[in-house]
């Protein structure tokens, strides 16, 4: 029988787990409910992947970003697991084939979003689906309390009463103790097991730095650190900005937003993946998901409204346990702006009432309809025509979304259409008259299954690769073939999407939390304040961030800004600092260890003089530390 071992040296090709990877799978196949709190790149998907490939039946993971389960679905699929993710994209005759498919036992991994549990295709095939784990990607959605809560993980809970011997693997990089909670009671968890790895990283190095001028800091900052980079913007116009005044300055730097089609960020993505472009200058829309280990970087242009994406955002840099640096930028003007933020991210309910109904009216949605349904939503057209603020318009979007009215996606990607309208004679009959368009039916015929029956999604791109024409002569012959009335043909959309989760309301009858709201606009106040006690903090801000997700075995880092000045005081002499060099070299010779191994077996020099040598050695690329304190030569 095989152990985790065993799949993890087959599927991943490593000897070991990392951290506390193995006893969370242990647990999880001992039946037991898992709450996993491991940092930005801790390797969460393995304390799920492996166990379900250990267990008879199927693994539903359950993440709100399209993204990541294409990007998962895709790894799985290399390594010959039979993996699927349900979204947005599918028609619902695909959706419907897919978990047929899954009802079969053709897939070990399906993936879906929040919201597909209550669509009819699932409820009507959930009894024969046979599952033997459930996990939970981004559980901190699951709170309101939390900084990210998104209602439809509320329904996560109805999969327990159809499976209740099926275990739940819940997973977050981030959440406070309060946090944590929530995310136990809204899963109903039964025999759970929390498992917190440290939030500290030690070869990341933690600053903030008080600027007039943002920008020649920031350049001054790149010229000074080699490598990859990350600079993350508020706004999509400022990331066009930063990176054109870094293109002038000769630094090869791209920029990316969720305004972008899916193929430019796609490409932005990949260039910047594949070292092409050195520095990509983001929104918050950029890094879920994204596994590049060699980001020496990660600078904030703007100050982020709380630890928690601040957190997650700068443990992007220095996977590879090579040292590395977070620093956030912050102009005097910020803080005012972050202090005033509150009142900004929640709109009095007067202005949240007036939204809806505008955006009812904008989109002609009568009272007592629109549930279930997608509409094209273009937000600036929107303000534009009932002249309204749009940071208030986006936080009362918000606001809506959180009271589980609305779903407003920026990003979404609906792709292209087709059936056939007519019968197969009539087909060949056409073919017959207008050869020039056989190579593309014939393709259609050979391709898509059920083309007579429903629409199909067909990507024009693809199509035109294999027919070897240009991707808009594919649609051309589209388009024409609509028009001889051969078949119907809806062009792909990636405009932002409103969906209504239930029939519009008559405005005075909306139904709101009140209370809910005004006290997740306190525990937002506490957040604010918690960030701006951050920035001027003069303690390890590394122990501060950790003591913020309850970690109270944090440690002086010894690397960040605030460690640093302590720590000049007390520069170890030369002759020692190269007896001491030597002596953590020759442990290391044969094999890794870790820094408190290190000071143990060193006990005859002073621990902090240890972690100065060790951050020096790293800095000069002799060894690397992971975020779990493991030492090793490069």
């Amino acid at each position: 029988m095989s152990t985790p071992l065993d799949i993890l040296k087959k599927y991943w090709g490593y000897d070991s787990f990392r951290g506390q990877q193995e006893a969370i799978i242990h647990a999880v196949l001992e039946g037991k409910d898992v709450l996993a709190l491991l940092p930005t790149g801790g390797g969460k998907s393995v304390c799920f992947q492996v166990p379900a490939l250990l267990s008879d039946g199927l693994c539903i993971v359950i993440t709100p970003l399209i993204a990541l389960m294409k990007d998962q679905v895709e790894s799985l699929q290399q390594k010959g697991i039979a993996a699927f993710a349900i979204h947005s994209g599918l028609s619902n005759e695909e959706v419907v084939s897919a978990l047929d498919n899954a009802a079969n036992g053709a897939y070990t991994f399906l993936y879906i979003s929040p919201e597909r549990i209550e669509t009819a295709a699932f409820q009507n095939i959930v009894t024969d689906l046979k599952v033997s784990l459930i996990a939970v990607d981004e559980a901190h959605c699951i709170s309101q309390w939390g900084y990210d809560f998104r209602p439809p993980y509320l329904r996560i809970v109805q999969l327990r009463q159809y499976f209740p011997h099926a275990p739940v693997v819940a997973l977050t990089a981030s959440a406070t103790p309060i946090v944590q909670k929530d995310i136990i009671e809204k899963l109903s968890f039964k025999n759970d097991a929390v498992f917190q790895q440290s939030f500290q990283r030690n070869n990341l190095s933690f600053s903030v730095k008080a600027c007039e001028n943002k920008f020649d800091r920031l350049a001054k900052i790149l010229s000074h650190q080699n490598g990859s980079a990350i600079v993350y913007c508020k706004t999509r116009r400022q990331t066009q900005d930063v990176s054109r005044l870094l293109n002038i300055q000769d630094m090869n730097a791209d920029f990316y937003h969720a305004g972008l089609s899916q193929e430019e960020r796609d490409a932005k993505q990949r260039s910047w993946m594949q070292n092409e472009t050195r520095v990509i200058v983001c929104t918050n829309a950029f890094g879920m998901g994204i596994n590049k280990p060699n980001v020496r970087l990660v600078v904030h242009y703007d100050t982020p409204d709380c630890i928690e994406n601040y957190y997650q955002e700068a443990g992007r840099a220095g996977r590879d346990g090579v040292a590395a640096n977070a620093i956030l930028l912050y102009h005097p003007r910020d803080i005012k702006e972050l202090e005033q933020l509150p009142d900004v991210r929640f709109p009095n309910f007067d202005t949240i009432k007036k939204t809806y109904r505008h955006l009812c009216d904008f989109l002609q949605i009568p009272v007592g309809l629109g549930e279930g349904n997608f509409y094209d939503f273009d937000l600036n057209t929107f303000v534009k025509n009932f002249q309204l603020n749009v940071l208030q318009t986006i936080y009362s979007i918000k606001a809506l979304e959180q009271a589980g009215l609305i779903i407003f996606n920026e990003s979404i990607f609906l792709p292209s259409k087709v059936n056939f309208t007519i019968d197969k004679d009539s087909l060949y009959d056409f073919e017959n008259n207008y050869p020039q368009y056989e190579p593309l039916i014939k393709y259609l015929l050979r391709n898509y299954e059920g083309i007579f029956s429903y629409r199909v999604s067909v990507f024009e791109k693809r199509t035109a690769q294999i027919l070897r024409v240009s991707n808009e002569a594919v649609m051309q012959q589209l388009q024409a073939l609509q028009q001889y009335g051969v078949l119907q043909y809806l062009p792909q959309k990636e405009t932002p999407q409103l969906f209504f989760c239930a029939n519009r309301a008559a405005t005075d009858f909306l139904s709101f939390n009140h209370s809910d709201y005004l006290k997740r606009k306190k525990i937002f106040i506490n957040r604010v304040e918690k960030m701006l006690q951050y920035i001027h903090t003069k303690t390890c801000r590394s122990v501060f961030m950790a003591q913020y997700f309850g970690d109270e075995n944090a440690q002086q880092c010894g690397v960040c800004d605030n460690c640093s000045v302590v720590e000049k005081e007390e520069k170890i002499s030369s002759t020692a600092f190269k007896n001491l060099s030597t002596e953590i070299l020759n442990l290391l010779k044969n094999k890794s260890s870790s820094v408190k191994n290190i000071s143990s077996e060193l006990n005859h020099f002073p621990p902090e003089k240890i972690r100065e040598t060790l951050r020096h050695l790293q800095s000069e690329r002799k060894i690397k530390m992971d975020m779990l304190g493991n030492v090793s030569l490069i």
